[in-house]
């Protein structure tokens, strides 16, 4: 990646994260000063640069102070090899508390939040979501097509296509359901109806999101890359998000 990207370096946003383990021991993961420190360093020889655009926590560290980690992005920001920071898997009240702390103790905030959420999963809604829209927190959706399944290539009573993600029984069973193939058959008909494709509505739903910034969307195909950003050119409208809302069985939106 960093050879690809160093000759249009200017031109692009690197979004990378740390938290996971990257070796055995206690030192090797997590969100503490130490090892932050040290793979921060490990990233920017990886990918050729010197600074990161966006520095995202990939989960909330329990064993480590929330302001010890928010002093180390605060310095990492400080000295030029972060430009923003944001975080990754958090919940309401842990993106709230490092609100808090950041303003509480002068340090740089969280500007975004990565989080699972598309048109069949949207726990999010209920609390992380209110909380960023409080502090000032954008939304990058990760699973925009819920895993494939908003594709519309998985279809009741017959097998997955061969080496597709949810044709794994333990990765499908909480999508493949009953339930959800009809919700996906009304999306379906939703989005003919309107002469667009379920890959574009999956795709405009979220980006007519005030609270959404941007949408991380995997790609096979440059013809998908396309697809995907004339998605966003289509606007939904209020009447739109409703109809969508009672065909999913959401009572109340954000």
């Amino acid at each position: 990646m960093g050879k690809a990207l160093k000759p249009h370096r200017r031109n692009v946003i690197i979004a990378t994260k740390s938290f996971s383990p990257m070796g055995e021991g206690p030192y090797w993961s997590g969100a503490s000063r130490k090892y932050l420190s040290d793979a921060l360093d490990a990233c920017l020889r990886r990918l050729g640069t010197d600074y990161i655009d966006l520095y995202q926590m990939h989960r909330w560290d329990r064993r480590t102070p929330v302001e010890e980690t928010m002093r180390f992005l605060d310095d990492s920001v400080r000295c030029g090899k972060v430009r923003y920071i944001g975080h990754s898997g958090y919940t309401g009240w842990q993106a709230s508390e490092a609100a808090w702390t950041a303003h509480k103790e002068h340090l740089t905030p969280f500007i975004s939040a990565q989080n699972e959420y598309n048109l069949l999963t949207r726990d999010i809604e209920r609390e992380l979501v209110p909380a960023c829209n409080k502090h000032g927190v954008g939304i990058i959706p990760y699973s925009p097509l819920a895993g494939g399944f908003l594709t519309g290539k998985y279809r009741p009573d017959q097998p997955g296509p061969e080496g597709a993600r949810l044709s794994n029984p333990s990765r499908g069973a909480r999508v493949l359901t009953e339930r959800h193939y009809d919700f996906l058959l009304k999306l379906e008909g939703f989005a003919k109806q309107r002469d667009h494709t379920m890959v574009g509505l999956a795709m405009s739903w979220l980006a007519s999101q005030p609270h959404v910034a941007s949408v991380i969307a995997g790609v096979t195909r440059p013809e998908q890359v396309e697809e995907n950003a004339r998605a966003c050119d289509w606007r939904l409208s209020a009447d739109e998000f409703q109809e969508i809302d009672e065909i999913v069985g959401v009572t109340q939106r954000v």
